[in-house]
């Protein structure tokens, strides 16, 4: 996609350097001379506020390591210490607790916005796998990083994720005991957890550059689903997609700074600053808000079993819906009825979301099973049938000349 490199060194450091280590042609064929469609929306500025939010994760992180002890006697008040003691480490903290919950709003947008366009048609299934794959990791660093304060929420959400994996049949009470370091959650829990959340969001940092990988090699998708076919389809990442994607972030940060400054606690729990106690269990257990839609799916089943299969059956899909989604055609711009059916998908998901915030009994777990139904439905049975009996609308022939015709993208 990118073609040929059209870097050429300015003085002579730069000159020894890329004929050693051309890292910065690398860097101005990758951010700045790339070739890009044209016709981006700002649908698509969220790889970069991504990007700024795993750097700011990493970034925080490291520093609240630098005072946090992951000891079960120490961790909690070693939170209160950064909050209290600490120069700005209530800032700090504050960034990082909030800046999970803007990381996973800014990729379910990313998300959804590569359902609704197709990106995960071919040829990018690899991108798609490699950003599932990215999601995983992602929702494993936050379950880890919400045991870490030690408060209430975070022994008992840890008890009840923890305890899924003893569902597995034959191997299930192994990796239970191997996940706590003991028969129960307790300290060496609280270290392995304090680890692992450490080193995941570099496992990230480098998906995220096979990500990057991955998309320069076919090039970026856009909202018409049309393959590039000259360079009159395409303008250099800088300045135009830079400047875009600058804007983008300053209105992403201003929502940010609102929840740090004005909201901090609104998106936790109250009772993850009651220290954690083995013998009290809280009214109501619920994980973060980005993990709801799942835990309304785990609870749906009455089966611990089904529903831990159910669960991770969820996330598991995503891997399979390039090859689920038969339509030739990407973008939902030309497909009325698959828009029809991704905006019940959106309403399903959100309705999960609130479900799994609600107590399991009644109404609410009728609901869940209904969300749960379409979810799978949905990517089993409606795509598929879909790219059979569907009409899609014309579709342009380019991107800078939208002249239609009959035939489907390529």
């Amino acid at each position: 996609m990118s073609g040929e490199s059209t870097y050429n060194p300015s003085n002579g450091f730069t000159k020894w350097m890329d004929s050693r280590l051309p890292i910065l042609r690398l860097a101005h064929d990758s951010f700045v001379d790339y070739p890009t469609p044209k016709n981006l929306n700002y649908w698509w500025t969220f790889g970069g506020i991504l990007t700024f939010c795993l750097v700011t994760q990493i970034i925080t992180g490291i520093i609240l390591a630098m005072h946090y002890t992951p000891h079960v006697d120490f961790a909690f008040n070693s939170v209160e210490h950064i909050m209290r003691n600490v120069n700005y480490g209530w800032l700090i903290r504050y960034i990082h607790a909030n800046g999970a919950s803007m990381f996973f709003l800014a990729v379910y947008i990313h998300i959804f916005r590569g359902l609704y366009y197709g990106s995960y048609k071919a040829p990018r299934e690899v991108l798609w796998i490699l950003g599932v794959i990215i999601y995983l990791l992602m929702m494993a660093a936050a379950f880890m990083g919400y045991v870490l304060p030690w408060g209430q929420m975070s022994l008992w959400g840890a008890t009840v994720i923890t305890n899924l994996f003893g569902a597995i049949p034959v191997v299930g009470e192994s990796v239970a005991i191997w996940l706590w370091g003991g028969y129960s959650i307790d300290n060496p829990t609280l270290n392995r957890f304090f680890s692992l959340h450490y080193l995941i969001p570099f496992l990230i940092l480098g998906v995220v550059i096979l990500h990057i990988w991955a998309l320069h090699v076919p090039g970026n998708n856009n909202p018409v689903g049309i393959s590039v076919k000259s360079k009159q389809d395409t303008v250099p990442f800088h300045p135009y997609y830079t400047v875009k994607d600058g804007f983008a972030l300053t209105v992403f940060l201003i929502l940010f700074a609102y929840f740090i400054f004005f909201a901090p606690n609104v998106l936790g729990h109250a009772d993850n600053y009651i220290q954690a106690n083995p013998l009290v269990t809280p009214a109501h257990i619920v994980p973060e808000w980005y993990l709801l839609p799942f835990y309304a799916i785990l609870r749906a089943v009455p089966d611990k079993l089904g529903g831990v299969a159910l669960m991770f059956g969820a996330i598991f899909i995503l891997f399979l819906l390039p090859w689920l989604d038969t339509s030739k055609v990407r973008s939902a711009r030309y497909r009325p009825l698959f828009r029809q059916f991704y905006a019940l998908l959106v309403l399903d998901c959100l309705l999960l979301g609130y479900l799994g915030a609600q107590p399991a009994e009644g109404i609410y777990i009728v609901l869940a099973r209904i969300g749960t139904i379409y979810y799978f439905a949905h990517f089993l049975v409606v795509l598929p049938v879909l790219g059979i009996v569907e009409k899609p609308k014309a579709v342009p022939e380019s991107i800078s000349e939208p002249v239609l015709g009959a035939q489907p993208a390529e």
